[in-house]
């Protein structure tokens, strides 16, 4: 059986599923079709219902969970690793209402967390996530929202932190900060989105045991980063909830859609939104 498998060529995607799509794990009969591309472009396809297995936002899959089950294994999620709300000149970050912001697309959980935080500050302009830095730079916006590998290299740029959205949320709730998960669609007999979360699982476990084995994917999908600002994306965005999000992060989650949908910023979610064995 053939899925198709859509993920971003951030290094921890990169890292996650290098052993699933090039056959270093047993993918239990399946293959898979895989492409990578920009996480708004991947939230797309998801909430047109394209993609059998992706990486999404968290802001996306509200408008997606019709389609698709949340899996266990490959979900981004952790402590002091959301995103950044940056500017190159002192901000207070009690007055945002007349600023600026881009973001890195609308259905970004960046953008989601920003809604919560300042729900008054409607001034937003979509941007690619890498073009970000640029545009504030370039006084097309006042600030700007980054995340990905942009967080270990504002700074150098001259570029100043106004605000932390994963201190925001872990003050807020005490809880790790959901950023991305990866999801299957419904329309997958059950037992296959099993294998699915055991083969990306699998994967991840290849990549522990042996980093060497990943890191020509990593680093031809990695925009010429510099191999300590990839190594650290990784330390930061795989850890113990990617291999299995567990009470903890279900819990995350599922705080993050229930005060989403109190403050109005997404739709009523389906009953059952991870994968369980029926």
């Amino acid at each position: 059986m053939k899925l198709t498998l859509g993920f971003s060529p951030c290094p921890n995607d990169t890292f996650i599923f290098d052993a699933m799509v090039h056959g270093r794990v047993d993918t239990e009969g399946l293959d898979f079709d895989y492409f990578l591309a920009d996480v708004e472009e991947l939230n797309k396809k998801a909430i047109a219902g394209e993609t059998d297995i992706t990486k999404m936002s968290c802001y996306a899959y509200a408008y997606a969970a019709q389609n698709y089950l949340i899996l266990d294994s490959g979900s981004a999620l952790g402590h002091r690793n959301g995103p950044l709300l940056i500017s190159k000149r002192k901000t207070d970050p009690t007055n945002l209402k007349d600023l600026s912001i881009a973001i890195p697309g609308k259905y970004t959980t960046a953008n989601m967390l920003f809604s919560i935080a300042w729900p008054e500050s409607l001034n937003k302009k979509e941007y690619l996530f890498s073009d970000i830095e640029r545009a504030i730079l370039d006084d097309e916006v006042d600030a700007g929202l980054i995340i990905h590998e942009t967080r270990f290299t504002y700074f150098n740029k001259g570029l100043l932190k106004i605000a932390d959205m994963g201190e925001y949320w872990e003050n807020l709730t005490g809880l790790p900060i959901p950023l991305g998960t990866i999801v299957i669609n419904r329309k997958i007999p059950v037992e296959t989105a099993l294998k699915v979360n055991r083969i990306i699982r699998r994967s991840l476990e290849y990549a522990y045991q042996d980093s060497l084995a990943s890191y020509d994917f990593v680093v031809a999908n990695a925009r010429e980063m510099e191999s300590n600002v990839m190594n650290n994306h990784i330390k930061l965005f795989v850890n113990k909830f990617t291999l299995n999000l567990g009470k903890d992060g279900k819990r995350a989650i599922s705080e993050l859609y229930r005060i989403a949908h109190e403050k109005g910023i997404i739709p009523d979610l389906p009953e059952h939104i991870f994968l369980t064995r029926q």
